[in-house]
């Protein structure tokens, strides 16, 4: 778990380099327009549920993806986004924190699970369990993961190798990406051994192999909470945050490998 003041050391830190992302993101956006800042790994779902929705006779959406942490650390600094789906509650509630979140708070959206992925050419596997030859599984290559200072993802992972007693011996090892969808392309090349990255990122993807699932117990819960940002009160934003928790919402993101809201 990190704590709060580190979250916030993370994220003052990192503004210049998030500004960057926060000048591509200043643009004018179309009147009907909803603009969703959305955790990366949520990408291929999140397009798919936008395109229901406007079929559906809602606004159009604008989705921005990114880590988590640095799409928190944008909005922080103003971004112009309605919505906000993190892939943690830590980064949600550096926002609420921050008072820039409508007080109605946030609602659980999703789930997921945690895995090994490999390219797909190998065929060797490892069972996940406590103790497990990790680090002979990566040979001379490396383990990408998102970064497990800031990244969701990676602080899943990072919570999961300490209490299977892994982490001391394959830190050394990590390949640190900006977000969880940079961690899969580089399995996708075959430029690392393995990565950790959620259930849903690996069946986007022909080109890798879930090896296993990390225990449940080895790391907390994964769940993708969304919120309305401070300000944005207009109906249309609040008809999208419902529809993205309705079934037709739902049935898209568990197509696509998430789990129903917790």
């Amino acid at each position: 778990m990190v704590s709060k003041k580190k979250l916030f050391v993370v994220a003052t830190q990192n503004l210049l380099v998030g500004g960057l992302l926060f000048a591509a993101i200043i643009t004018p956006v179309t009147a009907g327009t909803i603009t969703v800042f959305a955790a990366a790994s949520l990408t291929p779902a999140m397009d798919a549920v936008a395109k229901s929705a406007k079929a559906a006779g809602l606004d159009a959406c604008r989705c921005v993806y990114g880590a988590s942490s640095t799409l928190a650390r944008q909005i922080y600094a103003g971004a112009p986004a309605d919505i906000f789906i993190s892939a943690n509650t830590q980064w949600m509630n550096y926002l609420a924190d921050a008072g820039a979140l409508e007080t109605v708070g946030s609602v659980a959206l999703l789930g997921n699970r945690l895995t090994l992925v490999t390219p797909r050419n190998r065929t060797a596997g490892i069972d996940l369990i406590a103790g497990a030859p990790l680090l002979e599984f990566l040979g001379d290559q490396r383990l990408a993961v998102g970064d497990p200072d800031h990244v969701p993802a990676g602080l899943y992972a990072k919570s999961a190798l300490q209490s299977m007693g892994l982490w001391t011996a394959v830190h050394g090892k990590l390949v640190r990406s900006a977000n969880v969808r940079a961690a899969l392309v580089l399995v996708e090349r075959g430029e690392v051994a393995a990565g950790i990255v959620y259930e849903s990122d690996a069946k986007s993807s022909d080109n890798v192999r879930m090896s296993g699932f990390f225990p449940k117990a080895s790391h907390p819960p994964i769940v993708y909470p969304a919120s309305i940002i401070a300000g944005r009160t207009e109906p249309a934003i609040k008809r999208y945050l419902t529809y993205l928790r309705s079934e037709e919402a739902q049935r898209i993101f568990r197509a696509h490998g998430f789990l129903s809201r917790p």
